[in-house]
């Protein structure tokens, strides 16, 4: 009788052919090959029929009900169908089919606004989205509710959930059940008392606070920075003996997180004695025909700098004295300035010579003080008028700078900047200013956009060097504007002088941008309480 091939012999002839490696003879006299296949059928077969069942894993427990409203019908279609897209991965050309992964971000920000549930099915399929791009994951999260943290338990490629704020509160308990948050604060998962920590400095920021003071030595580093950020909404004077606690804190990371936050207070002690250095580096110097600011950087970072959050050794090819500078006058209230420099106002101040070539630096500590401050006045006298060149106006800040001081301006007020810069320069440098502004695009903003876009057009260029504009139109311009855009919509007459087919390749831009904003329009509308169904 002939002993069956073993399973590892089969694979070993497999590996080496059965020229090099011959089976037992075959009664049935089939060649060689087919005979190897059917002996691993068969062994396969054997190996699975005599596997013993595993011992029985304990059920989890049902996942947590979702009691918010149900999405409407046409609604959960358009998300099946956003989630469904994937980006193309050939680099060909787009046409004029919207880029759906695009629009995701909106959808969902529209559905938490009114405060819909995800539809059960589509829970995994949004743990992979938010998998995928990091950027979804906080909207995504909130979406999905409770049933994310469950589901992320049980798969380990979806483990980033547990560590990200849910923002579902309503399965967060009340202020008034004590034992409940104390018992979720101890024995929860991190995103769940990410979330129990933001609900309640929402409401009651002292309980907060008092919370996180409670288990504060017993927390990871990187946990406590994650909940000191959290002390940003609602920060007030109360805060600061905390704050000043944390100064001392074992991390790096978190004792600069809370030298910044103390930093934005301007009557706390740190920012008092911030303020107090800062002074004595910047001061009104006389002796010349007009007015000029001289600076003397520090010559030193001494043990109560660093303490206060001055970082002592600086980046490669930076020199300490100029890194200390920045800080300490990037840390002081912007209301030491007037004073200190003669009663001018911001607009005067930034106007002022700089002796030294220090210009640049104070400057730009300055515009990082408006940021952090989120000082109006300083911003608009460092942004200056939008028709000064790229990187001028009396501030003499970077583009980069620029975009970032726009955050300090009421929404209107950013995108009116914007507008009037784009009017005035163009497309070419607007995209990290477009990028700043509030969704939807103010109807002036939007107007100046497509208007750039047009003249772009009309000098014979091709659009791929404005695809990230038109990437950003399509996300923000609004949907009211999509009527202006008719007359884009055909193939114009090419000049002699234009680059050949780039009529057709814009009247394709323009075309889907429109087709996009009327895509974002019914997806607003399907949204709606009293949608279609």
């Amino acid at each position: 009788m002939t002993t069956a091939p073993t399973w590892d012999g089969l694979l070993t002839t497999a590996l080496l052919g059965t020229d090099r490696r011959a089976l037992p003879a075959d009664p049935a006299g089939r060649e060689a090959p087919a005979a190897l296949l059917d002996a691993a059928a068969v062994a396969a077969v054997q190996r699975r029929a005599g596997l013993r069942p595993g011992r029985a894993g304990t059920r989890p427990e049902p996942a947590p009900a979702d009691t918010r409203p149900t999405l409407p019908p046409a609604a959960a279609h358009r998300l099946t169908l956003l989630l469904a897209d994937r980006p193309g991965g050939g680099g060909g050309r787009r046409g004029s089919t919207p880029d759906l992964t695009e629009l995701l971000p909106q959808w969902l920000a529209v559905a938490n606004a009114h405060g819909y549930a995800a539809p059960p099915q589509s829970v995994p399929a949004l743990l992979d989205a938010a998998r995928a791009r990091t950027d979804l994951r906080p909207a995504a999260l909130e979406f999905a509710g409770a049933r994310a943290l469950w589901l992320a338990r049980l798969n380990p490629d979806w483990r980033f959930a547990q560590r990200s704020a849910s923002g579902n509160a309503s399965a967060l308990p009340g202020t008034e059940d004590e034992e409940g948050v104390r018992r979720l604060w101890r024995e929860g998962l991190f995103a769940e008392r990410v979330a129990l920590l933001t609900a309640l400095r929402a409401r009651t920021p002292a309980d907060a606070r008092e919370l996180l003071a409670e288990t504060w030595t017993q927390e990871r580093a990187e946990d406590r920075l994650m909940f000191l950020d959290s002390l940003r909404a609602g920060l007030s004077a109360d805060d600061e003996p905390f704050l000043e606690q944390a100064l001392g804190d074992r991390s790096r990371n978190v004792r600069a997180t809370a030298a910044e936050l103390l930093s934005t207070l301007p009557c706390s002690a740190l920012a008092a004695r911030m303020a107090q250095r800062a002074a004595t580096c910047v001061a009104l110097d006389h002796t010349g025909s007009t007015a000029a600011i001289v600076v003397e950087a520090p010559a030193a970072c001494d043990p109560e700098m660093e303490r206060d959050g001055v970082t002592a050794r600086p980046p490669a090819g930076r020199g300490e004295r100029s890194w200390w500078l920045g800080q300490l006058v990037e840390a002081a209230p912007l209301e030491t300035w007037p004073d200190r420099l003669g009663g001018r106002t911001p607009e005067q101040i930034v106007a002022l010579p700089v002796t030294d070539d220090w210009q640049g630096e104070l400057h730009a500590a300055w515009c990082r003080a408006a940021v952090r401050q989120r000082d109006a006045r300083w911003a608009r006298a460092l942004l200056g008028s939008p028709s000064a060149p790229e990187a001028g106006g009396p501030g003499a800040v970077s583009l980069a700078d620029r975009a970032k001081l726009l955050a300090a301006l009421e929404a209107d007020e950013r995108a009116a900047w914007v507008a009037g810069f784009i009017a005035g320069h163009g497309l070419s440098e607007a995209f990290q200013l477009l990028g700043v502004c509030a969704l939807p695009w103010t109807a002036p903003l939007g107007r100046a956009v497509v208007d750039a876009l047009d003249i772009a057009r009309e000098a014979g260029s091709y659009p791929w060097s404005f695809s990230g504009v038109m990437g950003l139109a399509e996300r923000c311009l609004d949907p009211a504007e999509t009527a202006r855009l008719d007359s884009l919509l055909a193939v114009p007459d090419e000049r002699e002088d234009a680059s050949p087919g780039a009529g057709g390749y814009w009247a394709e831009a323009f075309q889907r941008l429109a087709t996009t904003l009327r895509l974002r329009a019914a997806m607003v509308r399907e949204l709606a309480p009293d949608g279609p169904a």
